[in-house]
């Protein structure tokens, strides 16, 4: 029977087990903190957990008075302009853990039942193999003591050890004043003056989500607009949509330091500005979770910056040797590190596999409103990069979005001249992570504008401006449309 053993216990690590159980292997997951990993613990399902709080707060307030809905505090019989809605904070970190857990405790179970068995611990790569191509991985205690150690021999291993939360020197987080999104869950009341310092997803996400909750917010950016990954157009709607809303968007404003002045928070700027708050989170990247395994030592070529670099079915420079996930950098996503762990399985188990196709990955910003994409993207179009038409529809023309109250978002579909051919697409939009899913199965199967255009859409839905895209597209002379 095949050996194998995966270090972390992830979305990387998790599926792969799941995989390599199914296909006969025995094998064993060397995790310390939980199976899920980060993006079940301290991530993708936490932070979620609270934006769906956010939401229900945002789409309220943002809606009400155009749908006709009054609130009557005082029983007066007359509607109030207050906004009377609050959040208890303590109550939804609470509900935050206690869902996190319950996903952690589901995962745990299924790899079980699978026949995986899951070992407490913190794994490290001896260097070598033997004569029959096995290698050695050491299991130290969670707090790395050698004393603890025990072997385990695998004819095949997967790094899936993830990534923290990344720190700038002197802005180091205490927990309680100045914090990483993975402390935030432990906050019992709201923050009255939110600095967030990174506009990237995850800085633009908690941003959103706490001013959304009723904080006063201030987004420290470092480039000229939030979302400087993002499609500029959509990064362009929601920057407007958080200055309306109130929040103090400070662009091309990188921080320096930030350190707590008794209960505040004072953040320096490298121009000498400073900004102060009650509590300041730092969203300003993450760094990979490979130090001190005896990555190097075995053979596994890291980069500058210490992420593994594998190639499109997940090996890396050393044989028998795989990484998954945030750990090499590829694209942080829990999606891509659940493929990039099924895929690395089934090459080493010597099934047949399609390599990683970063060009079909669909990606989602949790923000009010959302923003998805999936394929090619407007840069790579600008750049030359792919020849592709587009055309832009604003919401505001569809009719289920009058209804509900939606003022700002649009779809945008890219798709190769000639054959008419989907290679990408961007929704603006609330639950734009689900309207993208079409957009994602034509760019996966290569699907025409045609053949969307033809397709039935639900009259009114905010589907139907995928549609009518296409529809779009599909006319010979169509111009871009704004």
């Amino acid at each position: 029977m095949t050996r194998i053993v995966i270090i972390g216990g992830g979305p990387g690590g998790y599926e792969a087990a799941l995989v390599a159980a199914q296909l006969g292997a025995e094998v064993t997951v060397v995790d310390r903190d939980g199976l899920g990993g980060a993006s079940v613990l301290t991530d993708c399902v936490p932070s979620k957990t609270l934006i769906a709080t956010a939401e229900v707060m945002t789409g309220f307030d943002s809606s009400r008075e155009e749908l006709g809905i009054e609130l009557d505090f005082d029983g007066d019989g007359v509607g109030d302009q207050v906004r009377g809605i609050q959040v208890d904070l303590g109550k939804v970190n609470r509900r935050v853990k206690r869902l996190a857990l319950a996903q952690s405790q589901d995962i745990t179970g299924a790899v079980t039942r699978a026949g995986v068995k899951v070992v407490r611990g913190r794994g490290q790569l001896a260097p070598g193999q033997a004569s029959d191509g096995a290698r050695q991985v050491r299991v130290l205690d969670v707090d790395g003591v050698a004393g603890q150690t025990r072997e385990l021999v695998a004819d095949g291993v997967l790094i899936a050890t993830g990534g923290h939360p990344r720190e700038i020197p002197d802005a180091r987080p205490d927990g309680e004043r100045i914090l990483t999104w993975t402390q935030v869950y432990d906050l019992g009341e709201l923050p009255e003056e939110l600095i967030v310092v990174g506009s990237g997803v995850t800085g633009a996400e908690f941003a959103g989500a706490y001013q959304a909750l009723g904080s006063r917010v201030t987004l420290v950016s470092s480039r000229d607009r939030v979302l400087p990954g993002e499609d500029p157009d959509a990064a362009a709607v929601l920057e407007d949509v958080f200055r309306r809303r109130g929040m103090n968007v400070l662009s091309r404003s990188r921080a320096a330091a930030a350190k707590r002045v008794g209960n505040r928070v004072e953040v320096t700027l490298s121009d000498g500005r400073t900004v102060t708050g009650t509590h300041c989170l730092m969203a300003v990247g993450a760094v990979p979770n490979t130090a001190d395994m005896g990555l190097a030592e075995a053979g596994v070529r890291l980069t500058d910056g210490g992420h593994i670099v594998t190639d499109k079915v997940s090996r890396t420079s050393a044989p028998g040797v795989y990484a998954a996930g945030d750990c090499t950098g590829v694209f942080a996503l829990a999606s891509v590190a659940a493929m990039q762990g099924r895929i690395a399985m089934y090459h080493f188990l010597g099934e047949s596999v399609a390599p990683l196709n970063l060009n079909t990955v669909s990606a989602n910003v949790f923000t009010d409103p959302e923003i998805a994409t999936v394929g090619f993207s407007q840069a790579d179009v600008d750049e030359g990069r792919i020849d592709a038409r587009v055309v832009k529809l604003p919401l505001l023309r569809n009719p289920r979005a009058k209804m509900q109250g939606v003022r700002d978002g649009f779809v945008k579909l890219f798709a190769r001249p000639g054959t008419g051919i989907v290679v990408g697409g961007v929704v603006v939009s609330p639950r734009a992570s689900e309207l993208i899913h079409p957009i994602s199965i034509a760019v996966d199967n290569s699907l025409t504008v045609e053949q969307i255009a033809k397709a039935f859409t639900v009259y009114p839905s905010l589907s139907g401006s995928i549609a009518e895209a296409a529809r779009q597209l599909h006319t010979p002379k169509t111009a871009e449309v704004q």
